[in-house]
């Protein structure tokens, strides 16, 4: 028999999960303050718990997916026995609040992992789906298969935060990217272009940006910023026209100021020379 698991939220993320796990034949038992978002998975074979006891009690891995991590002080934390449990908390919050929520669980008796799913809810299940993991290594190898049905798990170490760094390191440049996308597209809406048309071109930057990423990580590992290319200095100045740009096109200047910042700063402590990846002194010290 698959292990049973119980899963508590019902959001579009939790409900994949679950769905996930019932095409792989585990037995499911789920739990979310809305009772009716369980009516699908319910149908579909899932057990439905009339409490967060309830459904703790069923199963000896509990899977959280949550809005963030307090959620999960107000649904387990009434819960008066969590002994021998495992929890694996798969929702987003900040790496500080997830080592505290490590202890708290395991002071009331479970093992912990954090858990950060990287893909859309539509893409939860599918060989595209991966998992960031940490915590307890014995605790994620005995639970490896289970979580593998979600997406494909990485253990990224033994710090409970760690997951929870590259989740959000990973939504940084996710949301960013998107952001700059819609900028983009704004500024040339402003005379009159398609967002449809900018698209692929915006694609085409996107694997150009991809293309640099291994030899910006080296020189940023390295620190070492030769400057015979793209120099902090010559980059500045197309963010310089970029903020000039948006405000002849009445857009939004905060994204292009923020970047602008960044290059201004490194200018300002006198490494215009040096490759635009000298930008990391600033971002990681911005005093």
């Amino acid at each position: 028999m698959n292990q049973p698991v119980t899963l508590i939220g019902l959001g579009p993320m939790g409900q994949a999960m679950v769905n996930s796990l019932l095409d792989a034949g585990h037995p499911v038992t789920v739990w979310n303050r809305t009772a009716s978002r369980a009516d699908a998975v319910v149908a579909r074979g899932a057990a439905r718990a009339e409490t967060p006891a309830d459904a703790v009690r069923a199963s000896d891995l509990v899977l959280l997916s949550l809005t963030d991590y307090a959620a999960m002080y107000d649904i387990l934390g009434p819960v008066e026995d969590l002994g021998g449990k495992v929890v694996v908390n798969l929702s987003s919050d900040s790496p500080v609040v997830t080592r505290e929520a490590a202890k708290w669980v395991e002071q009331r008796g479970a093992r912990f992992l954090t858990g950060g799913v990287m893909v859309p809810a539509p893409m939860v299940g599918t060989e595209a789906s991966y998992v960031y993991c940490s915590g307890p290594k014995d605790v994620f190898d005995a639970h490896e298969k289970t979580l593998g049905i979600i997406g494909k798990p990485h253990h990224m170490g033994a710090d409970p935060g760690l997951a929870q760094l590259f989740y959000q390191a990973n939504l940084d440049v996710f949301l960013t990217s998107l952001s700059a996308f819609l900028h983009g597209a704004a500024l040339l809406g402003s005379a009159g272009v398609p967002a449809k048309d900018f698209a692929p071109w915006a694609a085409e930057v996107f694997q150009l940006v991809v293309h640099f990423l291994p030899e910006s990580a080296e020189q940023v590992d390295n620190d070492d910023h030769p400057g015979h290319l793209s120099t902090a200095t010559m980059m500045g100045a197309t963010a310089d026209h970029i903020v000039a740009a948006s405000g002849e096109a009445g857009i939004d200047l905060d994204l292009p100021r923020a970047i602008k910042a960044h290059y201004d700063r490194a200018i300002a402590a006198g490494k215009g020379g040096d490759n635009w990846t000298r930008l990391i002194d600033g971002i990681r010290n911005p005093s």
